[in-house]
């Protein structure tokens, strides 16, 4: 089994830079995760593991061997080595170097009668792309759509923000064009959560196939999305405020078309 102590091992530099730089991961087609739970998810989800590394006063060697059967590469790290690499205190030992999958439309497969799929517009801070995720997963809907992307969803960030539910979660990535395209083409109904010119959720069937559409906090959902929207829909705010987390709006709109739907699907 190899090993390595030195933070100058030449791994742990380019490691470092997978974690720091989204052209590093676009151009290798890799990303970093870290944890027992999402190393687990990512294996459920057919992800291709590259590298495991695990610092074994967290991780043993008996479970790192384990995981060889799954053709991985293992390679026991020092305490310095482990610290350099984690992104968070409770990684559990260890950290996993891992191949990225291809997020297209086609590749969709949304097998219920009648999907329910949340599009999220031009989502910019990790944690709020990583609470939609885990949003998505609790309600267990078809699949999440993001258009429009201003973040690499495989930031360290957004994979720990979800709690690995970015590997448990159908997402594709398109522009809002593609998007728009694609739904209209499979009949589905387009519920744009907007403030403006809009009716108030509760009011709406979620029944068919239907896709919520909701936008950045600081800017909302695009005109496209207001156009092509078969109704728009609101959130009824009764304090000061007139607008909420992204996340908690999505899932106040995604229960609701579960309970319409008695959480069957």
């Amino acid at each position: 089994m190899k090993a390595i102590t030195s933070t100058q091992n030449p791994l742990v530099k380019q490691l470092v830079l997978l974690k720091e730089k989204s052209r590093e991961r676009k151009k290798n087609e890799l990303f970093v995760l870290e944890g027992k739970r999402e190393l687990s998810l990512a294996i459920k989800a057919g992800y291709r593991i590259k590298t495991l590394l695990f610092y074994p006063d967290l991780f043993s060697e008996s479970e790192a061997e384990a995981m060889a059967k799954y053709g991985i590469e293992i390679i026991e790290i020092s305490k310095e080595v482990f610290q350099k690499l984690a992104h968070r205190d409770t990684t559990e030992g260890v950290i996993a170097v891992v191949r990225t999958k291809s997020h297209l439309l086609r590749d969709l497969k949304l097998h219920s009668k009648n999907p329910l799929i949340l599009v999220a517009e031009a989502p910019e801070k990790p944690g709020n792309i990583g609470a939609l995720l885990r949003t998505a997963d609790a309600a267990n809907i078809d699949a999440v759509i993001i258009a429009n992307p201003k973040s690499d969803l495989y930031n360290p960030n957004i994979v720990r923000a979800s709690v690995g539910c970015v590997f448990s979660t159908q997402i594709a990535i398109a522009t809002s064009e593609e998007v728009i395209r694609y739904l209209k083409h499979l009949n589905f109904n387009i519920y744009s959560a907007v403030l403006q010119e809009s009716e108030p959720y509760h009011q709406q069937d979620y029944i068919a196939p239907t896709a919520i559409v909701v936008g950045t906090e600081a800017t909302g959902l695009t005109q496209e999305w207001r156009d092509a929207a078969t109704q728009n829909i609101h959130i009824p705010m009764q304090g000061t405020i007139d607008s909420m987390n992204v996340s908690v709006a999505a899932g106040i709109l995604i229960f609701e078309a579960k309970r319409q739907r008695k959480f069957t699907s």
